[in-house]
């Protein structure tokens, strides 16, 4: 019997014109947990997924508990104890934690679902993993932190003896990626092999025992987590050194010109909010998770209107009822959720680059076709979108590319103020640093950048002032001389 619970041997999956994964072998034991890294369209995903049987490779192995399968099919998958945990969750908001956790199998008293019953084996469930979570308390009302639990509690109540976790640290705040870590651990302890996907570094570190590093659909190498470092795997992922994490700049951009101006701003959960924005300055907005900086950017950009006080733009004041209205007066917003409301998935590059400005180059509906393949040519070649075609499905591409698109959409749009939300969220070393090029970029041609981030390095190392938000209320602005992540978050403590 081997002592591996699960090895993947010599994997290989082709699509028309991508190999998606060159021979990509891996192998965990029962009770381990293994980092698995490298870049957006490295093959993590698609690895992964031919374990759970979404994804049937063209050749190679895959070996649970000694049993050789060429394959696996989803029910294969489940009876052999192999469960994911994605980014996106499968629970239903309108049921229970109890429902959501016998989603598709509840506990029935004849033909009637018995609900006490499932809420008593829910209760035991999540006091296994150490869980506080009310069975009875509906899904919709409970943090992203929680529901990320419910996923996890039922993998394991199918008696999942693999999990895959797919970046389970990127949309929680650093207190619900404390629980989710030591849920991690509990895991371990009980035998639960854990394969862990994160672009987090500082999380692959403390958890794993091993790491496996990706690059371009190959395997490049297993390292012991202990004999290594930050520097080490990220020259491994990106194939080279990355001298600086934040790109310099190379003018002064920052004219006497106020672009914006907000006073005494109210709407969407904020309070008398003031701002002033020079234009060619990046503007850094902190504070924690629901502090008020999303909230801030939809009322500039009309998606939500604002109950009292003034926007002004160019010493002009605005009152956008809507995104299109923002979108007229050169505003655009690179949303947090890039894939719900940044970007039409299932369509085109082309289309989605072109999609703001279709009326700029179309008569009676007819669209200039050669105009519009040039434009996305441009930001193609501008942002270097990696793509076989600009008829590429923009699902099929890596996350950074993904956002190269959406920031391509605004710049083709010619847009002057640039709101990004939470832009590296779920994106690569290297991919990120592409991102601060493209920023610094925008800026130097005259653009005006507001950066909403939850990670203080990041706010750091990109702004040139930087407003913090707590409990929908600025309560504090830092010059760069007095940048640092303790005045940051005392500021978003409103300590």
């Amino acid at each position: 019997m081997s002592e591996y619970i699960l090895e993947l041997q010599h994997i290989v999956k082709r699509y028309p014109g991508v190999l998606a994964l060159n021979d990509v072998s891996l192998k965990i034991k029962k009770g381990q947990i293994l980092g698995l890294i490298g870049e957006n369209g490295a093959g993590k995903s698609t690895l992964i997924k031919t374990c759970s049987g979404a994804v049937i490779p063209t050749s190679g192995k895959i070996i649970v508990n000694g049993k050789e399968f060429t394959h696996m099919s989803p029910q294969l998958a489940r009876e052999n104890g192999i469960a994911i945990i994605y980014q996106e969750f499968n629970n239903i908001k309108g049921l229970s934690a109890a429902e959501n956790l016998f989603l598709g199998n509840p506990i029935r008293k004849g033909i009637v679902v018995d609900k006490k019953a499932m809420e008593e084996e829910a209760k035991k469930a999540f006091d296994q993993l150490n869980i506080k979570i009310d069975p009875k308390e509906l899904c919709g009302n409970l943090s992203v932190g929680y529901q990320q639990m419910i996923e996890i509690a039922k993998a394991i109540r199918l008696n999942a003896k693999i999990l895959i976790m797919d970046e389970p640290s990127a949309p929680l705040t650093s207190k619900e990626v404390e629980s989710m870590i030591a849920v991690c651990e509990i895991l371990k302890s009980q035998g639960v092999a854990i394969i862990y996907i994160s672009h987090r570094l500082e999380e692959i570190f403390r958890l794993s025992s091993e790491i496996v590093v990706l690059r371009d659909g190959e395997y490049i190498k297993t390292l012991v987590t202990k004999d290594s470092n930050v520097d080490e795997l990220i020259q491994l992922m990106v194939g080279r050194q990355l001298k600086e994490s934040y790109p310099q700049r190379k003018i002064n951009t920052i004219s006497d010109e106020t672009i914006l101006k907000i006073e005494n701003l109210c709407g969407n959960g904020d309070k008398n909010v003031n701002l002033e924005l020079k234009k060619g300055e990046v503007l850094g907005i902190g504070g924690l998770v629901g502090a008020g900086r999303t909230e801030l950017a939809q009322m500039i950009f009309g998606a939500v209107k604002k109950e009292s006080g003034t926007i002004s733009l160019y010493g002009k004041e605005i009152n956008p009822k809507c995104p299109k209205d923002a979108i007229e007066l050169g505003i655009a917003l690179v949303p947090e959720d890039r894939k719900r409301h940044g970007a039409i998935l299932h369509n085109s590059i082309n289309h989605n680059i072109n999609m703001p400005i279709y009326d700029h180059f179309s008569t009676l509906s007819k669209i200039n076709e050669k105009k519009e393949k040039e434009i996305t040519l441009k930001q193609v070649d501008d942002l270097i979108i990696k793509t076989p075609t600009i008829n590429q499905i923009v699902k099929n591409l890596s996350g950074g590319n993904q956002q190269k698109v959406i920031l391509g959409k605004w710049l083709a749009a010619n847009s002057q103020l640039i709101i990004l939300d939470e832009p590296t969220r779920g994106i690569d070393v290297g991919a990120k640093f592409e991102i601060y090029k493209i920023i610094n970029k925008l800026v130097e041609n005259g653009k005006t950048v507001i950066l909403i981030s939850s990670e203080m390095e990041e706010l750091i190392g990109m702004s040139d002032r930087i407003i913090v938000f707590a409990e929908g209320e600025i309560t504090g602005e830092l010059k760069k001389n007095e940048f640092s992540q303790n005045a940051i978050m005392a500021l978003a403590s409103n300590c």
